[in-house]
């Protein structure tokens, strides 16, 4: 899993280590150090150091964090020429990532949304990306063997480039026996996408309803296509374990539902950490005992068809309600909440709790 601090913060912790005299020979070392010949600092290696105490000391409270708020996950399919319902232009899904990079929202691993590893920097909001199908659209590669440009992956590596701040993140939920719909470069393309720290998802086999299967569809649907995918990642170390589900439609029996987040096909046996559904809101917190890591929702990240609920229509209500919003305290280890949010809240993985009462 991936910690990532904010500059400000990491000076701070160096500041802290300098000059606070805690640990004797510590602090001369890193006196007489000279900062023009020093690497800096692996932040890793400092949060493993440092107490929770002075963790939480290093937090700045003037940005309200609030770490019980509202997370969007954001729901793309297709990047195409003429916009529709969902297809988004080149230029908007830009124009998306610009007024996300503006209003202060950065990209975090679905991953680390559902196991609470969140260290967005301090005072800026967490989102999750994900496009559904697999389409070309969203990884082509050119005769050339550049990549296009105007897809997806395209995009996303350009603006990451521009702006390093706003994460390389997103899922791509793959149904099919061809990702991304060019022939012989599906191992290569899958394994780019994993190698730059974005990740691959599950959409069934054959991107079939869910809602009237039977169990040993749904065992057959899910569990094939994790090891299709697998196999075509050529990966021990990375499981296919997210599951969107195909036109957002979950079994109408109760008792099934328990095979979208485990069973075996085949010798295949498949345990998901998440399940996409097609909603209409924010993600709650995975801090807040009412987060369901098998129903997540997403919002439509389009204009049209959104019947208000779309992601300028959330956009603008985090604007008009602040207080909704999950706010980061750019640390993972620790969660800080206003203490008047705390009635839902438990921790995760041992976590430390950090109220305060807002200025």
């Amino acid at each position: 899993m991936k910690k990532v601090f904010s500059i400000a913060v990491i000076f701070m912790f160096i500041f802290l280590f300098a000059g606070c005299g805690s640990t004797a020979g510590s602090s001369e070392k890193e006196a007489g150090a000279s900062p023009a010949t020093e690497q800096p600092p692996d932040p890793s290696a400092i949060s493993d150091s440092i107490s929770p105490e002075d963790l939480k000391a290093s937090i700045n409270l003037d940005m309200k964090p609030n770490e019980a708020g509202k997370v969007m996950v954001l729901m793309y399919h297709n990047i195409g020429n003429e916009e529709s319902e969902w297809v988004r232009t080149p230029s908007n899904f830009t124009n998306d990532l610009n007024t996300l990079y503006t209003k202060g929202y950065r990209p975090i691993s679905l991953t680390d949304y559902v196991t609470g590893n969140i260290s967005t920097e301090q005072g800026l909001t967490p989102i999750v990306l994900t496009f559904d199908d697999g389409n070309l659209n969203n990884f082509k590669y050119l005769e050339d063997g550049s990549i296009d440009s105007v897809s997806a992956i395209g995009l996303l590596l350009d603006f990451h480039q521009k702006h390093p701040d706003f994460p390389l993140e997103a899922t791509f939920f793959i149904d099919g026996d061809m990702p991304f719909k060019q022939s012989g470069l599906a191992s290569q393309k899958l394994r780019f996408i994993v190698d730059h720290g974005m990740d691959i998802g599950n959409h069934t086999r054959d991107h079939v309803s869910l809602k009237t299967a039977s169990s040993d569809t749904i065992r057959e649907q899910i569990g094939s296509q994790a090891q299709f995918l697998k196999i075509l990642l050529g990966r021990d170390d990375y499981d296919v374990n997210t599951l969107a589900l195909p036109y957002g439609e979950r079994p109408s029996d109760p008792s099934l539902a328990a095979y979208l987040i485990s069973g075996s096909h085949a010798g295949t046996v498949y345990n998901n950490i998440a399940v996409m559904n097609v909603g209409w809101n924010p993600g709650r917190s995975p801090y807040d005992t009412r987060f369901d890591h098998s129903s997540i929702p997403r919002i439509r990240a389009s204009e049209m068809k959104v019947d208000n609920v779309g992601l300028y229509d959330y956009i603008d209500y985090f604007d008009k309600n602040p207080d909704q919003r999950f706010i980061s305290d750019g640390i993972s280890q620790i969660i800080t909440v206003p203490e008047e949010n705390m009635e839902w809240l438990s921790s995760i993985d041992g976590k430390e709790f950090y109220t305060y009462r807002p200025r």
